[in-house]
C-alpha cells in the first residue's frame, strides 16, 4: 500500500499510529488488572506490546512495552525493572513476525518459547540478583527444590519458566485473534513514518533495505556505531554510578556503625569494666547492660555484631559480646587476637584515642568496624565498643543496584536505539538506498532512449528533501543524469545518422556488385530478410545464447548485403555465363569468397572497431563452407564455421533455389525447402535449418514481396 507524502496525510497517519500505541498500552494495563483482580497465575501485560509490534513494527512495539511499565511503576515501583523484558519481547515479536513465524504452527510454538525465555528466564534473574533467593515450601520453586533433584537456582529458574509458559501461550493466541480481526489494509497505518522522499511500497522498502554491498551496509554500520556508542556510554555511566553508590553506601554504613557504637558505649559503665572482666556475668549490672546492648544490636538491621573489647598488647579482651543469630558471643575475659587489619590504628587503640572505621577480613567475614571509646569517671579510655557491618550485605546491595541500573538502562536504550534507527532510516538509509538503486538502474545498459528517459523520471520522482548533504547529492544526481541523458540522445542521433549513411554505402556497394550479375533479382534484400528470420528464430529458441545478442543480430543483418562483395573481382564472362561453368571457371568463381574476405579486412583496418564489418568479413569469406567440412575456401566444419556464415549459407542457397538464373528457372518452394532439409547436418547447420523451416510463414511473405509467383 502506497501512502502519499502530503504533510497533512503523514500527520494523520502518525496520529493513527499514536492512537494504536495508546490502545496497546491500555490493553496491557486492562488485562493485567483483570488477572490480578481474579487472582489468576498470569500476567497478560504484554498482549498489547506483542500485538503492536506484530502489526506496527519495532518503534510502536517498543514504545508500548516501555510505556506500560513506566505507568505500572507508579503503583508498583518494581515494574520499572521489568520494562526491559517488555521491550525485548517487542523487538523479538517484530523480528520473528516479519520472518513469518506467526504463519506456521511450528513458528507459533517457537514464538511462545522465545517469549517464555525472556519473561520467565530473564525475568527470574532480576529478583534473584536484586533480592537473592527465598521461597516457601508451598511455592512451585519450593516443591521443585524439595524433590532434591534441583538446586535453589535451578528450582527458581524452572519454576519461573513453568509459570510463565501459559501466560505467553495465551498472549500469542490473543495476538493471533487480534491480527485476524483487523483487516490487512489497516496494517500500514500502525507504524510511524516520516518520509524525506517519495514514499516507497512495502516491496520496494524490503528491496532498498537489502542493498548489494561487499562488506557492511549503511544500516549495519549505523547500527553498529550506535550500539557500540550506547553500550560504551551505558557501561561508563553504570561503572561511575556503581562506584559512587558503593562509596556512598560505605560512608552511610560507617556513619550508622559509628552512631551505633556511640549509643552502645553510653550504656556501658566505664568504672565497672575491670569488674566485668574479672567476674563476667556474675558482676553486678552485667546482665542488664548485656541486654541493653543486645537490644541496640537487634534494633538495627545493618549491624552484624556488637561488642565491647579492652585493647591490650596481647589482644582484645572481651568485656561484652552480644549473640547474633546462630553466632554466640565470646565469654567475658576471653582474649581474641587483634586482626591484622587494625595494625595501622593499633597504636591509637592502645592509647585510647578515637579511630576511624576499619574494613577487615577475618573468620567472621568481610566487616566494616567502627570503634567508640568507653571512658571512666576520670576520662580514661577503659575499653572500646565495636559495631560491625557485614560487607557482604553491602555487596548484595551493590549487586541489586547494578541490576536496577541494567534493567532500567536496557529498556531505555533499546527504546532510544530503535527510535534513532527509525529516524536514520527515513532521513538517511531510505533516501541513500533509493538514490543508489535508481542510479544503478540508470547506469545499466539501456537499449532505448525511452529507457533512459524513464530512469531520469524515476530519479526525479524521488523528491528527496532531507535538507542536508543528502538532498544536495540528490539534486546533483538529478542534474547529472539529465545532462547525460541529453548527451546520449545527441550521440544516438549522430550514431543513427552515421549508421544510416553506412547502411546506404553498404547497399550501394552491394548494388554495384549485384548489377553486374544479370539475374540475381533483389538477392541482397531477400537474403538479408532471410538472415533476420533465422537469427531471430535462433534467439527465440535459445540457441547460441552466448553468441546471439541484440548487437550481433544488428551486425549480421546490416552486413548481409556484403556477403557476395567478392564477386566484384569475377570476370563478367564467368559471372553471367548462361551455361554450366567449366572446372577452371568454377575455381575462379570460388575465389569470390577470399576476395570478399580481403576487401572486408581492408575496410576493417580503416574503420577500427566496427563489429558489423567483422561479421561482413565472416559471411563474405565462409558462406560457402559446409557443416560436414566439404565446403570452400578453407574446408571448415561444424561450429568452427562462424555463426553468421552458417546463417547466410541457408539464406543464400534458399534464395538461389527460389530465384531464376540464366542457367536455370526458379525451383518451386516445396522443392527448395526439400533441398534445404536434405542438407541439414551435411551442408547446413541443423539448428539454422530448424528455425528456418519453423518460420515458413515469414519466408513466404518475403517471397511474395519480391517474386511474382510463389
Amino acid at each position: 500500500m502506497k501512502i502519499a507524502r502530503n504533510p497533512h496525510t503523514i500527520r494523520k497517519h502518525n496520529v493513527t499510529a499514536a492512537l494504536f500505541c495508546m490502545v496497546g498500552i491500555a490493553l496491557n494495563l486492562l488485562l493485567g488488572a483483570i488477572v490480578t483482580r481474579l487472582g489468576l497465575p498470569l500476567y497478560l501485560d504484554t498482549v498489547g506490546t506483542v500485538a503492536t509490534a506484530v502489526l506496527g513494527g519495532y518503534l510502536p512495539g517498543v514504545i508500548v512495552g516501555f510505556a506500560t511499565n513506566i505507568i505500572k511503576s507508579i503503583s508498583d515501583p518494581s515494574s520499572l525493572y521489568y520494562g526491559a523484558l517488555n521491550v525485548l519481547i517487542a523487538v523479538f515479536a517484530t523480528r520473528l513476525a516479519h520472518r513469518g513465524w506467526l504463519k506456521k504452527p511450528l513458528g507459533i510454538f517457537g514464538l511462545i518459547l522465545v517469549f517464555t525465555l525472556i519473561g520467565g528466564g530473564l525475568g527470574a534473574l532480576i529478583p534473584w540478583f536484586m533480592d537473592g533467593l527465598s521461597f516457601d515450601s508451598e511455592s512451585v520453586s519450593g516443591m521443585l527444590y524439595a524433590t532434591g533433584h534441583f538446586s535453589m537456582g535451578a528450582s527458581h529458574m524452572l519454576a519461573s519458566l513453568i509459570m510463565d509458559l501459559p501466560d505467553k501461550a495465551i498472549t500469542v493466541f490473543l495476538v493471533l485473534l487480534i491480527q485476524r480481526l483487523i483487516p490487512d489494509r489497516f496494517f500500514p497505518y500502525f507504524d510511524f513514518k516520516i518520509w524525506m522522499q517519495a514514499p516507497i511500497s512495502g516491496e520496494n522498502e524490503v528491496r532498498t533495505g537489502k542493498t548489494k554491498v561487499r562488506k557492511l551496509s549503511l544500516r549495519a554500520k549505523i547500527t553498529i556505531v550506535l550500539s557500540v556508542t550506547m553500550v560504551s556510554v551505558a557501561v561508563v555511566i553504570t561503572a561511575i554510578s556503581l562506584t559512587v553508590y558503593r562509596k556512598t553506601l560505605i560512608k552511610e554504613h560507617m556513619r550508622i556503625a559509628q552512631g551505633t557504637a556511640e549509643i552502645a558505649a553510653s550504656v556501658v559503665d566505664g568504672n565497672r569494666v575491670e569488674e566485668y572482666l574479672k567476674k563476667g556475668t556474675a558482676a553486678e549490672g552485667y546482665r542488664e547492660t548485656d541486654l541493653l546492648l543486645q537490644g541496640i544490636l537487634f534494633s538495627s538491621t545493618d549491624i552484624a555484631y556488637l561488642y565491647a573489647y579492652q585493647i591490650r598488647e596481647d589482644g582484645c579482651h572481651v568485656v561484652f559480646d552480644s549473640d547474633k543469630g546462630n553466632v554466640p558471643g565470646e565469654e567475658p575475659g576471653t582474649v581474641i587476637p587483634l586482626d591484622e587489619g587494625f595494625a595501622p590504628v593499633l597504636s591509637d587503640l592502645l592509647a585510647g584515642s578515637q579511630v576511624e572505621p576499619v574494613i577487615t577480613h577475618d573468620k567472621y567475614g568481610s566487616l566494616l568496624t567502627a570503634y567508640y571509646p568507653v571512658l571512666d569517671s576520670n576520662g580514661r579510655c577503659v575499653c572500646y565498643v565495636g559495631a560491625d557491618v557485614d560487607m557482604s550485605q553491602l555487596t548484595a546491595m551493590g549487586r541489586s543496584f547494578l541490576m536496577e541500573m541494567i534493567t532500567v538502562f536496557l529498556g531505555f536504550f533499546i527504546l532510544l536505539g530503535v527510535f534513532v534507527i527509525w529516524l536514520v532510516q527515513y532521513h538517511v538509509i531510505y533516501p541513500v538506498n533509493t538514490i543508489t538503486e535508481c542510479v544503478d538502474d540508470f547506469s545499466r545498459e539501456n537499449d532505448t532512449q525511452e529507457d533512459l528517459d524513464a530512469d531520469v523520471r524515476k530519479i526525479r520522482s524521488l523528491s528527496v528533501h532531507t535538507g542536508d548533504e543528502i538532498e544536495k547529492l540528490y539534486q546533483s544526481v538529478c542534474r547529472m543524469t539529465l545532462r547525460q541523458t541529453e548527451q546520449v540522445r545527441n550521440i544516438r542521433r549522430l550514431s543513427d545518422s552515421t549508421a544510416k549513411m553506412q547502411d546506404g554505402l553498404i547497399i550501394t556497394m552491394a548494388d554495384m556488385v549485384e548489377n553486374r550479375d544479370s539475374d540475381t533479382g533483389a538477392h541482397i534484400q531477400k537474403t538479408a530478410a532471410y538472415v533476420r528470420i533465422i537469427v531471430e528464430g535462433l534467439r527465440k529458441k535459445g540457441y547460441y545464447t552466448e553468441k546471439i545478442s541484440s548487437k550481433f543480430i544488428s551486425d549480421v543483418v546490416r552486413s548481409a548485403p556484403l556477403h557476395d562483395v567478392g564477386k566484384i573481382n569475377i570476370p563478367d564472362g564467368i559471372l553471367n555465363k548462361p551455361g554450366k561453368l567449366t572446372d577452371e571457371e568454377y575455381e575462379i568463381m570460388k575465389t569470390h569468397t577470399t576476395a570478399g574476405k580481403k576487401i572486408m579486412e581492408d575496410a576493417i583496418s580503416t574503420v577500427e572497431g566496427e563489429n558489423y564489418l567483422k561479421e561482413a568479413r565472416n559471411m563474405a569469406a565462409y558462406h560457402h563452407e559446409r557443416w560436414d567440412g566439404k565446403g570452400y575456401p578453407e574446408g571448415l566444419h561444424g561450429e568452427v564455421i562462424p555463426l553468421s556464415a552458417r546463417i547466410m549459407a541457408v539464406a543464400d542457397v534458399f534464395d538461389a533455389l527460389t530465384s531464376p538464373r540464366v542457367y536455370k528457372p526458379a525451383f518451386p518452394i516445396e522443392k527448395a525447402l526439400s533441398i534445404i532439409e536434405e542438407g541439414s547436418g551435411t551442408q547446413f547447420d541443423p539448428k539454422c535449418v530448424e528455425v528456418f523451416m519453423e518460420s515458413l510463414g515469414e519466408v513466404k511473405v518475403i517471397l511474395r514481396k519480391y517474386n511474382r509467383e510463389v
